[in-house]
Order: C-alpha cells, then structure tokens, then sequence
C-alpha cells in the first residue's frame, strides 16, 4: 500500500494513495466550484479512537503528493459516496472504498 500525502500549509497528512486520488477528484471539483468546506478522517489506531478536520477553501493552496503511480481507475460509486458527504453540512468525511464496485470506469464533472 502506498502512502501519499495532502499538504495544506503546514499541516501534512497521509492518506493511501488510492483514498487521495478519490479525495483530489472530490475535493479539486468543489474548489473549482468556490466552495470552502472540512474534509474529516479517522485517524490511524495508533493515535486512538480519534478523528481530524482540515478546513478547505479556494484560496488555501493544496498538494497531493502520491507516493506510487498505480492507484488503479477511479471508483466511480466512491466517488459519489464522498461528493454527497462533501455537500452535506457536515463537509466531506473519507469513507471506505465500497466493495464490488467496477473502479475501472473514470469520473468526470
């Protein structure tokens, strides 16, 4: 499993390179559309029963730095799981990748 990272100012965090691909699609078309909201995430085990939000907005430079380059197709039912969150008043919070899904398909705006 490769690990990439989103790097917002200072704050890095690192997410599997195949969960980033789907954030970056999510995430580039909000930003695209003006909108400012949270991406939220578990995190790791490690740190505990926790979770993290980075606020999001069109002005805030992002970098997604991908650690491989084989992340496979985009899913496109993940990608509409994590755009409704996205739309929600809650922001976009990174959900599994559902199971069963044809992720050989790519998704457009």
């Amino acid at each position: 499993m490769d690990v990439g990272k989103l790097i917002s100012g200072a704050t890095e965090v690192d997410f599997d390179d195949r969960a980033l691909v789907h954030l970056q699609s999510v995430i580039g078309s909000k930003l695209r559309r003006g909108e400012s909201f949270a991406l939220t995430w578990d995190d790791p085990m490690a740190a505990g029963d926790a979770r993290s939000s980075l606020w999001l907005h069109p002005s805030i430079p992002l970098y997604f730095k991908f650690s491989g380059n084989a992340t496979g197709g985009l899913n496109p039912a993940w990608i509409d799981l994590l755009a409704t969150s996205a739309d929600s008043g809650d922001g976009l919070l990174l959900s599994g990748e559902p199971l069963g899904q044809d992720a050989g398909q790519s998704h457009t705006d």
